[in-house]
């Protein structure tokens, strides 16, 4: 690493020559491969994105000048460079740096983020405060194909054309974000102006006249010139951009050419890059949506380093599932924003593929949408991971619950899912939807009783919609492959007999219970154990049972405490005036940031040990 040791900040390589900028670029490649073979990122996007990532700090004055990538999956390079190189080797760990942006890391990430889809509006709102302070700064944001399927870019794009904002746009088009992209915009870049002589003459003509106002007459000029070229004309200047493109993203010499370019030119600009998403790494460059995140893996060989993969994870349970129950039911779908592969619907697809829909980063859409196909009687299975449908809280609200259409939300990486940090947490999942009306909210203890509530979600007595939650990674290890088997509708289940003290859990976090329970047992305590199976509506018979039978009850929920099961048991033992105490284990009012889930749960204090010293610590109280 002979030049990447000599680079502490960006300042480090503005006297490199364009040889040893390339020499930078491979050898970033190569300590970024290393990094994660031993300790698993998001290595498929950032191979892709090295070049623009030196070209950007070697052309701009960071942190003067303002990067905002989007999504984070693609900053990588721009952690190395800015003074992160040592501390790269922890990423995503337990108190290291976020696999992500983070503004309290470091003054070069001029915005955080884990979401899609927000550099552009993040950007525009820090050129515009830039302006108004009198500040002589640029601003770019990055962001890929994929991101532009989410509306909020559209937005951004739309404002910053209005307010012929000094913004650049860095479009990456490396045709895939998770799985491969779909939609309407997808296909239109693919088609969009690679023309030689269009942008060679734009470019001259641009030159020649300078000044904005001749050039916004040139503008419409070339305009017309485009659309003579290309029947499409161009939505970035229909927006009030400038395009330029496309250009090879992973050329140096021609991303440094064109960015030094733009730079002296005011207004909105779109650059329109293409780069191969894990690029310089062979079988990441062969097998994309692997290598989005691939986990540990053998350097040499490519090999990737499986944990346990004889055992089924929640997701498969949901992905084999809904297929039998399509062959049974015609009127099911099945609805997800571009996390296909993720929540495990590629099967669905294959065999159902009239009857399955990706519709690309778009969670309120895919809401909305799976809305409109149970209004006109079909039955959707609407599946989200849980931090990101957070994004369609009003489209839950609005479309499916106020109008009572038995939409069933499928709920992936609910609680704690580890290394991915704050943003990805599915820590208010159980919260929000307990809020809404006309909503049945359940979660499942292990994967046999996943398998009967998605069942159960289908039939006429699980009236309304239906949040049924999850969490990220293996299950249990149980043989699931059974018949179904009908759970009624907001009934507990009483695991433990006990007395004095009762555990009453909510979801998976119910087995990390049951393993303090037997520790309970072996001291001498008599502890009940309640899996309540649904948040809302809450099982009454179960509690009341309780409130006879003992004196305290302990919450155990892989959530935030505020809004979920510790408030609603809080609020249902106060309204019926039994004098229980109520012990809340979960997560408190606080962003948790990345770890592994074991860390993270024993940070929050609801581990094994712990759920076993509360039990103890309230019958020595006695």
């Amino acid at each position: 690493m002979e030049l990447l040791d000599k680079v502490n900040v960006p300042k480090d390589i503005k006297s490199f020559s364009y040889i040893q900028l390339e020499q930078l670029c491979a050898e970033i490649r190569e300590y970024m491969i290393d990094c994660c073979a031993k300790n698993p990122g998001h290595l498929g996007a950032s191979l892709g994105t090295v070049e623009l990532a030196v070209a950007l700090h070697y052309i701009y004055d960071t942190p003067n000048d303002k990067l905002v990538w989007d999504v984070g999956h693609q900053a990588y390079a721009h952690k190395i460079l800015t003074g992160r190189k040592e501390a790269f080797v922890n990423n995503r760990k337990y108190k290291g740096i976020s696999g992500f942006p983070k503004m309290a890391e470091s003054e070069y990430d001029s915005f955080g983020g884990g979401h899609t889809s927000v550099s552009i509006s993040a950007a525009l709102g820090i050129a515009e405060a830039a302006k108004i302070k009198g500040e002589s700064i640029k601003t770019i944001a990055v962001i890929g194909d994929g991101a532009l399927s989410g509306g909020l870019a559209y937005e951004g794009l739309n404002n910053a054309g209005a307010l012929k904002s000094d913004i650049l746009v860095i479009l990456n088009d490396n045709q895939i974000s998770i799985d491969h992209n779909v939609g309407a915009m997808h296909n239109y870049l693919v088609r969009i102006s690679t023309s030689y002589t269009y942008n060679k003459v734009k470019s001259k003509v641009w030159d020649c006249v300078g000044g904005y106002k001749i050039g916004r007459f040139i503008q419409k000029f070339m305009r017309s010139a485009k659309q003579a070229l290309f029947k499409n004309g161009s939505i970035f200047q229909a927006l009030g951009f400038r395009y330029f493109g496309s250009i090879d993203g992973n050329n140096l010499n021609e991303l440094v050419t064109t960015l030094s370019k733009i730079k002296e030119i005011k207004g909105p600009k779109l650059l329109h890059i293409r780069t191969v998403k894990g690029k310089g790494y062979k079988p990441a460059e062969e097998n994309q949506s692997v290598w989005h995140a691939p986990g540990k893996f053998n350097v040499e060989t490519g090999e990737r380093i499986l944990k346990n993969p004889n055992i089924y994870r929640y997701q498969d349970i949901f992905g084999e599932t809904i297929i039998e129950l399509a062959k049974e039911n015609e009127k099911i779908v099945a609805v997800t924003p571009a996390m296909a592969s993720g929540c495990s619907m590629t099967k669905m697809m294959e065999v159902f593929p009239h009857r399955s829909f990706d519709v690309g980063i778009a969670e309120q859409h895919a809401v909305t949408f799976s809305a409109g196909m149970a209004a006109n009687g079909m039955l959707p299975f609407c599946n989200i991971y849980s931090t990101f449908m957070q994004r369609a809280y009003d489209n839950i609200i609005h479309d499916v619950a106020i109008q009572k259409l038995k939409v069933i939300f499928c709920i992936d990486r609910g609680g704690i899912v580890g290394e991915d940090g704050a943003t990805h947490q599915g820590a208010f999942d159980l919260s929000y939807f307990r809020l809404v009306p006309n909503i049945t909210v359940a979660a499942p203890l292990n994967e046999i009783e996943l398998r009967n509530m998605l069942y159960s979600a289908t039939l006429q007595q699980w009236d309304g919609a239906v949040a049924i939650r999850y969490p990220r990674g293996n299950c249990e290890g149980l043989d699931w492959q059974k018949p179904f088997e009908y759970i009624p509708v907001g009934k507990a289940q009483i695991l433990v007999e006990g007395e004095g003290v009762a555990v009453v859990s909510l979801g998976t976090i119910g087995n990390r219970v049951s393993k303090a329970i037997v520790k309970a047992k072996e001291a001498g305590c008599n502890p009940m154990h309640v899996n309540m199976r649904f948040l809302k509506p809450l099982d009454s018979d179960a509690l009341e049972n309780v409130c006879k039978k003992c004196s305290t009850i302990i919450t155990v929920e892989d959530g935030t405490l505020l809004g979920g099961l510790n408030s609603a048991v809080s609020e249902w033992v106060a309204a019926n005036n039994y004098s229980v105490k109520v012990v809340p284990l979960g997560i408190p009012d606080k962003f948790v940031d990345q770890g592994t889930v074991d860390e993270l749960i024993s940070e929050c204090g609801y581990n094994v040990q712990e759920i076993f010293d509360n039990i103890v610590k309230e019958y020595r109280r006695k």
